[in-house]
């Protein structure tokens, strides 16, 4: 008389095994993400650049307040960048950081950060908004072309004026590159922006 063959324990998981596998090969060919896809983009990275666009639409909404013509400036312009939030810190002698967008046709372009050294901020550092019109199409291109664009070595900058009008000056108008520097109060007068060096960034 024969007896029935049982299974081992052995026997059921390795069948086992061999069941989950097969079943893992027939959900791998029903996905619809590519074993090779990148990951998706960060949120937390769209979110900084949101905040960052939203910061840039508020300075240049004050710039327009704080100084007539430069809406019409800018509209006119090749590009605009503006650097929101540029603080220095330390006593005497420091430095200054800021990060800002490019804007070219109304659109953010690329970001940017702005370094440079600073003399006489106010110990606990301050914070001013610093913003560049691009007056000419080959000032935007070099600027974009570049890959480290150091105010004063690769292209002079204007600081920004005030006429008689009250509006901004024709001489402002007429620069390739011109410069508005804005603190709590206003504008800023008797900056210098040379030596400020901007480099393209990933926010």
């Amino acid at each position: 008389m024969n007896t029935p063959t049982r299974r081992t324990p052995l026997s059921s998981t390795r069948l086992l095994a061999a069941a989950l596998a097969l079943g893992g090969l027939a959900l791998a060919g029903c996905t619809t993400t590519p074993p090779n896809a990148p990951p998706p983009a960060s949120s937390s990275a769209n979110s900084s650049q949101a905040r960052l666009d939203a910061a840039v639409d508020g300075t240049l909404a004050r710039l327009y307040q704080v100084v007539p013509g430069t809406r019409e400036m800018v509209a006119r312009s090749a590009g605009v960048l503006v650097f929101p939030e540029v603080i220095g810190g330390a006593l005497i002698v420091g430095a200054e950081h800021g990060r800002g967008a490019l804007r070219v046709g109304g659109r953010t372009a690329d970001y940017y950060s702005t370094t440079s050294a600073s003399i006489g901020w106010q110990a606990g550092g301050q914070s001013r908004a610093v913003i560049y019109v691009f007056n000419t199409r080959e000032a935007l291109r070099r600027f974009q072309a570049s890959r480290g664009w150091t105010a004063g070595a690769d292209a002079t900058v204007a600081v920004g004026k005030v006429g008689a009008t009250g509006s901004v000056d024709s001489q402002t108008l007429q620069q390739p590159v011109a410069g508005f520097v804005m603190n709590n109060v206003g504008l800023e007068a008797g900056v210098a922006l040379t030596g400020s060096k901007i480099s393209r960034i990933t926010p």
